[in-house]
């Protein structure tokens, strides 16, 4: 029978220890304290006994993997078991250190349940206790599902109410009463989520995209017809909430951490514009763009009343044939002739206190040339394993790239891969099967790099490779040069913004 698994230093301190029979804490720290003074290091064992129990080890490093069985346990048995519990620890710990250790110490004793149930091996291996640990839930795709389908009808309800209020005001005009309270783009008595809504054109720059849920491929999805089961789950979380606990939204990593990078402190005037651009890019392995499309936009945000009728003054410097769509309330003819924004009827203002989309381009492309980074991994067989060479390369060098991740997907079961020349740093994501090469910047100064690993596997194993990035530079050369005043041409203090975010960015 086992009775116990751990993992401890080589003075006999228990890093995690997972007991399989009842026992005091007292009593295992006690034996795994007395284990090392038990060994013989003249002798090449890798067991020792005393009067009670036997210790089946292997050393890893400054560490020991420890199986504590009863004498008459099968050692043969206890030698595999011992070999699966040495395998399962390099899957969930980038290194074999006591704080790695610590750190994963959950995912570890998951694992360790998988192996043993009450002190006899179960007949698992790694690729199993991986799957087992998983724990795909279904009830989560519900609840992501349900979600979905309540902010659908949340939008659907506030674009009827903007209709609503829209025709309100045309109805209004018509009879030639005082407009309900907002007139061209709208005034600061309206909301500016209803705003918003008329306008139509907002985009939402700092909300982080949630994955959908995955649906069934065929019949109706049940999941999207719980109507009544959504409440259920709203009034779950908020408990949740009134408890304390910390309710955490299905929000990505990168997300997160481009978050991070864009929301750095800024120096916001009355008049602030947001320039954000969003690109879409697929590429073959071989070379070829296959499609490459991006969206940008000049959201324009007024805090101060006094400064609601201005006009702003762009230049476009783009040379690769964008293609510009003012809002239907921006004078055409202006923004043509001279590269002004200002409003059809002069006498109106901009809203205050909310973003307002003013101006938006488009520009979809087969042409290879104007990939800003350009990736070339290159897989080749080496036996039973292959090397891999990835390189990449900044096309567009007035661009500055920051945290750029190269993610690269790796054969499953095959360990870690290992690393010969790296520019960066990495990181490997043993749970997901994924190498992810991290490069803080990359600019003019840093315009190429590489990295070379090996590992068992096929060249198709490490496609697609996947890029995010942020950067604080638009890819279309348009900017807003200067703000003034509609009276007068006083000139306008502002302040603006500018992000370029990935939407999607593959090598397939």
């Amino acid at each position: 029978v086992l009775l116990a698994a751990a993992v401890c230093t080589k003075a006999g301190k228990a890093i995690v220890s997972r007991q399989f029979v009842e026992m005091t804490r007292t009593r295992i720290e006690g034996l795994l304290a007395a284990f090392p003074k038990l060994m013989n290091t003249g002798k090449q064992h890798t067991f020792v006994e005393t009067e009670s129990v036997r210790y089946v080890y292997q050393p890893m490093e400054k560490l020991y993997m420890v199986l504590i069985t009863t004498k008459n346990s099968n050692i043969l048995e206890d030698l595999e078991t011992l070999r699966l519990f040495s395998r399962v620890i390099p899957e969930y710990c980038r290194a074999l250190e006591e704080n790695e250790i610590s750190e994963h110490c959950f995912d570890l004793i998951f694992a360790f349940d998988e192996i043993v149930a009450l002190g006899y091996r179960e007949n698992v291996n790694l690729a199993q206790i991986r799957t087992f640990t998983e724990m795909d839930s279904h009830e989560e795709k519900v609840f992501r599902a349900v979600r979905e389908t309540q902010e659908r009808e949340a939008k659907a309800e506030m674009r009827r109410k903007a209709k609503e209020l829209q025709q309100a005001r045309r109805d209004a005009e018509r009879h030639g009463k005082k407009a309900p309270g907002f007139g061209g783009f709208g005034s600061s008595a309206v909301s500016g989520g209803v705003t918003a809504m008329i306008t139509e054109t907002i985009i939402e720059t700092e909300k982080p995209k949630v994955a959908p849920a995955p649906a069934r491929p065929s019949g109706p999805s049940k999941a999207l017809k719980l109507g009544a089961k959504g409440k259920e789950v709203d009034n779950f979380v908020d408990k949740l909430k009134s408890e304390g606990e910390n309710i955490m939204t299905s929000v990505g990593k990168r997300s997160a951490e481009a978050a991070k990078v864009l929301t750095s402190p800024i120096n916001m005037e009355s008049v602030h514009m947001k320039i954000e651009e969003k690109i879409s890019l697929t590429c073959g392995r071989d070379g070829g763009l296959q499609n490459m499309e991006l969206h940008g936009m000049i959201m324009l945000h007024i805090s101060d009343e006094k400064f609601a009728r201005i006009r702003l003054h762009v230049e476009n410097e783009d040379k690769r044939g964008v293609q510009l769509q003012t809002h239907p309330n921006v004078d055409k003819k202006l923004f043509t002739t001279e590269s002004q924004i200002g409003l059809k009827n002069p006498e109106k203002s901009f809203p205050i206190n909310s973003d307002v989309g003013v101006l938006k381009w488009r520009l979809q492309t087969t042409e290879e040339s104007f990939i800003p980074l350009t990736i070339n991994c290159w897989p080749s067989e080496s036996g039973n394993s292959c090397d891999v060479n990835i390189e990449y390369e900044l096309q567009e060098e007035s661009l500055e790239l920051n945290d750029v991740i190269i993610t690269i997907p790796l054969p499953s079961g095959v360990g870690v891969p290992v690393i010969g020349e790296i520019d960066g740093e990495y990181r490997h994501d043993s749970r997901r099967n994924l190498l992810e090469w991290c490069l803080p910047v990359i600019d003019a100064k840093n315009k190429s790099g590489s990295l070379e690993f090996s590992i068992a596997g096929q060249p198709n194993d490490f496609f697609p490779v996947q890029v995010s990035f942020v950067s604080k530079k638009n890819y279309c050369n348009i900017q807003v040069t200067k703000v003034t005043q509609v009276d007068g041409n006083s000139p306008v203090r502002f302040s603006t913004e500018t992000t370029f975010l990935v939407d999607k960015y593959e090598i397939l």
